[in-house]
């Protein structure tokens, strides 16, 4: 998708951590869940135009999209 600027976020919880990528353009993306164990799961995304505000109050913070794309390259 040329010109498309994606947005990522994530989270660290106790033992994983949690990586989404969203195209703000028509709200698909990518989630992915990296286990203690480095294993990494890739789910592909369809959210609603409110994920923005839900992933602020699920205490998601803004992260790189070098950080995001090194998990991804691992799944």
């Amino acid at each position: 998708m040329a010109g498309v600027l994606f947005k990522y976020f994530k989270r660290i919880f106790d033992d994983y951590q949690v990586l989404v990528q969203v195209n703000p353009l028509d709200f698909t993306g990518t989630e992915l869940i990296v286990h203690p164990d480095g294993k990494v799961e890739k789910t592909i995304m369809e959210f609603d135009d409110e994920i923005f505000e839900d992933l602020e109050v699920d205490e998601f913070i803004p992260c790189s999209p070098l950080e995001f794309q090194l998990q991804l390259s691992k799944s």
